[in-house]
């Protein structure tokens, strides 16, 4: 080879690592600057919305999501939970929620988005007695160690207070209020915004 063909040659090899080396810069530059764009750790303590796909969610399932460092329940109900919650409301403490913390469009019998999607529920797993995370009894009667006269709904195995299955406490529990609904909205058909609501709350 001669004397100019090496001399191309090692300036290929010099422009080639020079690029690879500028790329990994780049790259590493890039890498911080995007992750800065999403919420931090501190930032999802503090309560930065959480999104929630449901898509895969079926009926009669339930998920869950951290917000605020607080578990919530999103549960897809089926066409018999829901007829469940008329039969139980003269048995609730606080059936229209009228003592609880929920958005104003949740202050209905489904305690789901007004207009939207009644089957889906949104609520905050924390009993509002002292803070323990209720279980979920979807089945009704005795089979999951409740009552034979029980519909579904959720048990605190701390201190026995029960809930319906739009979170809504029953009388002479410890409990004083219904589970909590956060602020959410929908996103789309299938995506969920939690902690934040069309007002932008």
């Amino acid at each position: 080879m001669s004397d100019q063909g090496k001399m191309d040659c090692g300036r290929r090899r010099l422009i080639v690592a020079t690029s690879a080396v500028g790329g990994v810069g780049v790259l590493a530059a890039a890498v911080p600057f995007v992750s800065s764009m999403l919420p931090s750790e501190r930032a999802k303590a503090a309560g930065a919305p959480v999104e929630a796909d449901i898509s895969k969610l079926e009926s009669g399932q339930i998920m869950t999501v951290e917000w605020r460092g607080k578990p919530v329940w999103i549960i897809n109900r089926t066409p018999e939970m829901l007829a469940s919650l008329k039969l139980v409301e003269g048995d609730l403490a606080d059936p229209p929620s009228e003592k609880s913390i929920q958005p104003e469009y949740c202050k209905n019998e489904t305690r789901s988005l007004a207009g939207k999607k009644p089957e889906i529920l949104v609520v905050v797993g924390i009993c509002t007695h002292l803070g323990c995370s209720p279980s979920s009894k979807f089945k009704p009667g005795a089979e999951e160690g409740m009552t034979a006269d029980w519909k579904g709904g959720f048990l605190c195995p701390c201190h026995g207070s029960t809930f319906d299955l739009a979170g809504r406490v029953f009388k002479n529990k410890p409990a004083p209020t219904n589970l909590d609904i956060p602020p959410y909205r929908y996103l789309s058909d299938t995506r969920i915004l939690i902690g934040e609501d069309t007002q932008g709350a």
